[in-house]
């Protein structure tokens, strides 16, 4: 059997146990979900989702490293990339300001807490701007051609 097949069966029992597992939680009931009564099914359902995940991160990171490293020219793009986002978000950081904030349970956010959100909030909004930029700037110029 070649590596797709054996994907494709792995892939198909992975599938009806999450399917057999999320009947079991749905039979169950929201209030029998809630008391713990149904902890083995929800524990099992959880279980294959993270396994799922890890297997999901585990080829995209290889694909990805096998994919930069084999082509030079892809690493310095790459590279490129991390440093303009790496750039991005010094720049975020060092526009946010922090204060320190009292929170609703009893305990307070730190200065530097504070600045974090902050710089995470510029850097997101950065990276919106950019995106929505770049597809802008992509209709103009399908538009005019």
């Amino acid at each position: 059997m070649n590596l797709q097949k054996i994907i494709s069966i792995l892939l198909g029992v992975v599938g009806v146990v999450s399917i057999a597992l999320l009947i079991t939680v749905v039979s169950a009931g929201d209030d029998a979900v809630k008391a713990g009564e149904s902890d083995g099914a929800v524990n099992g359902l959880m279980t294959v989702a993270y396994v799922v995940l890890g297997i999901i991160l585990a080829s995209v990171v290889l694909f990805t490293i096998y994919n930069t490293l084999s082509n030079p020219a892809n690493l310095k793009r790459t590279l490129m990339g991390v440093g303009a986002f790496a750039l991005l978000a010094l720049i975020s950081y060092f526009v946010a300001t922090g204060v320190e904030t009292p929170l609703k349970e009893g305990g307070v956010l730190s200065k530097e807490g504070s600045q974090l959100v902050g710089a995470a909030l510029y850097l997101f909004y950065f990276l919106g701007a950019i995106a929505g930029g770049s597809m802008l700037l992509g209709g103009v110029k399908k538009m005019i051609r």
